[in-house]
């Protein structure tokens, strides 16, 4: 059983040390969860994040996070789902829970005819080549914490202050861009998340 926690938009800070807590209190028969929030304004930094990625000077705060991958911008209109998961009780690896996490946003978007895609080497989503999901995860004790972002309808601007995910002239886009069908946050929320919670049911507990 996987649950659900709706908890609307939260402050990054206490949201990771909640999740921290989350991790190193669960056990063996703790069920996993899926957190779906939105973050204020922020830019978060990876366990690998380089500071050459922010490339100008800038009043939103930056975050320097425990979780993978590199510099990347959270913000109200974007969907962030954490995947709290023990993936040592799923028989799985970290590539392989990353490889359900990018199934599943291809396979969402695909109900809204948008054509997603994975790049080798940079784990996310992306259409024709433009960022449309983060992805960045942490292992502590073979369970995960950390998860995806999904652009749906926010402001891209702060953007163009970064190197996404330590790519150069990484564009990104959002749903809003691509579709006329977009629905309420809470209402993807409740699509994606039957996406990972299937794909996640597939693989042997």
């Amino acid at each position: 059983m996987i649950k659900i926690r709706k908890k609307g938009l939260k402050d990054y800070t206490s949201t990771w040390k909640e999740m921290v807590s989350f991790t190193e209190n669960r056990n063996i028969d703790t069920p996993d969860e899926l957190w779906m929030l939105e973050h204020n304004s922020v830019f978060t930094q990876g366990l690998s994040g380089k500071p050459e990625h922010l490339l100008k000077a800038t009043q939103i705060p930056i975050i320097q996070s425990d979780r993978g991958g590199q510099i990347t911008y959270h913000a109200p209109g974007q969907l962030i789902i954490y995947c709290l998961i023990d993936i040592k009780r799923l028989g799985i690896g970290i590539k392989k829970i990353v490889s359900i996490i990018e199934q599943s946003l291809i396979e969402f978007l695909s109900t809204y005819d948008i054509k997603a895609h994975t790049l080798t080497g940079a784990p996310g989503v992306y259409v024709n080549g433009s960022k449309i999901a983060a992805l960045g995860l942490k292992v502590k004790q073979g369970r995960t914490y950390h998860g995806l972002s999904l652009n749906i309808d926010m402001d891209l601007a702060p953007y163009k202050l970064i190197n996404p995910c330590g790519y150069s002239d990484l564009k990104v886009t959002q749903m809003c861009n691509l579709t006329d069908n977009i629905l309420s946050i809470s209402d993807i929320q409740q699509e994606l998340s039957v996406h990972i919670i299937s794909s996640l049911n597939k693989t042997q507990y």
